[in-house]
This record gives C-alpha cells, structure tokens and sequence, in this order.
C-alpha cells in the first residue's frame, strides 16, 4: 500500500483504462487500435489502484536485451504532487536493477519538470551529445509534431 487508499499492483493496466489514464493525464491520446497493439509488448508494468479503479500506471518497453525503455508513466490530476510517480518509478527501477543485463541502455523521455524525478533514479539529460526526435504517425502515413507545438 502506498496510502491508506492506494495500493500498487505489478500489472500494468487494459487498453481501456491505458487510453483514459493517458488522457486523464494531459499526455498525447492514442487509439484503442494503438493501445491493443502495443499494451502485449510490455516487458513489465504496474499499476496504482484506489478502490479498484486505475489511478496511476508505468511500464517497461524494449527488446529485453539491448534496449528499455520507461514510458506512459502517468498519475490522474488528482493525485499528482503526493510522490504517486516516485513511488510508479522506484518499483519500475527495482525490476530494471534485476532484469538488465549489463551494457543495455535504459532511456525515457522526460517532460517538463519530470526530469527532476528521473535524475533521482540515475537519468541524466544527454543533450547536446544526443536528442529525442519525434513525430506523430497520422492517417494515410501523415507525419505529425503538431504535439511539439507550444500553446
């Protein structure tokens, strides 16, 4: 238990709540296509839970050997600012400490302040040496940064 109402579960939630938790939390909607494609690939997740329903989640992506990845790490607006997402990546963290092999790299992408949580755990900014770059696959291969744009 993380609180008195919030216990975190090793299960990374179904495509429904991923697509609602994703939203809930200001992060880019995906489809529920998107969602059941991706959601089997997940090497390891977990989810915070208040009274059954899905209020938190993260997860570990990659080719389990060579290359992870963290992503969709996200708490409802709600329960922001309480340490919910320390505590998503501590448990995170502690299976990449025993699932890792050696010379693998370990990567996310940090948005906004987030980058200050990730720097507890070892990640570190490796700009100008290297950049994240992106785009938003649309209909018909239309290629997307309209998400980089600020408003």
């Amino acid at each position: 238990m993380i609180g008195p109402d919030i216990e975190l579960i090793e299960r990374f939630p179904g495509v429904d709540d991923y697509v609602r938790m994703r939203s809930a939390a200001g992060m880019h909607p995906k489809t529920l296509e998107a969602a059941r494609r991706a959601l089997p690939n997940t090497l390891y997740g977990v989810s915070l839970l208040r009274d059954g329903a899905v209020v938190g989640m993260g997860r570990v992506i990659g080719d389990n050997g060579c290359f992870f990845t963290i992503v969709d790490i996200a708490v409802v607006p709600e329960l922001q600012g309480r340490g919910l997402g320390n505590r998503i990546m501590a448990a995170l963290d502690a299976w990449l400490q025993s699932h890792v092999p050696e010379s693998a790299y370990v990567t996310l992408v940090a948005d906004g302040d987030a980058k200050y949580l990730y720097r507890k755990f070892g990640f570190v900014e490796s700009a100008p040496l290297a950049v994240n770059m992106e785009y938003v696959m649309g209909a018909d291969g239309a290629r997307s940064t309209d998400h980089l744009q600020k408003p």
